[in-house]
């Protein structure tokens, strides 16, 4: 199987922000951005391996700064390592202001997706081919998070 790249899989997105994904004080919910977190790394893994993908984990989501009613939500996921089966997604969450176009990054995440056959089976996937000196530390780091996401599972 031929490996694939980083950029292969790369997936943006934007969303408006809505009255009815905000809280009563005018703020995105948290949920909502889990959501659209999901949303787009199974885009990227998807892309990566061109099967279907389901989401095994989450690794902690980070709200580091909220997005309100009106402001747009940014959404960059790529993978970061694929393995036998899996694979590790990387997301960034920015907001922006429509009017003055000025952005702030409002979280991150790591998540793992599997690739499934037509039947529901895990699948091979292709091997990622990391390009950049950014890309290879992430690569290397991914090691590292599945070393620790398996250890907490078992």
């Amino acid at each position: 199987m031929e490996a694939k790249t980083v950029a292969e899989s790369r997936t943006t997105m934007t969303e408006v922000v809505l009255p009815n994904d905000t809280s009563a004080y005018g703020m995105i919910l948290g949920g909502k951005v889990m959501h659209l977190i999901d949303m787009a790394g199974a885009v990227a893994a998807y892309r990566h391996c061109r099967n279907p993908v389901v989401t095994v984990s989450v690794d902690s989501v980070r709200f580091l700064n909220s997005i309100r009613v009106g402001q747009l939500v940014l959404l960059e996921a790529f993978v970061t390592r694929a393995f036998t089966t899996s694979m590790e997604v990387e997301v960034h969450v920015h907001s922006e202001d429509p009017l003055t176009g000025k952005q702030i990054k409002t979280s991150d995440a790591f998540l793992t997706f599997v690739a499934i056959d037509k039947d529901g089976r895990p699948t091979a996937i292709p091997p990622l081919r990391p390009e950049t000196a950014d890309e290879k530390r992430r690569y290397e780091s991914a090691m590292e998070r599945r070393t620790r996401r398996l250890a907490q599972k078992g």
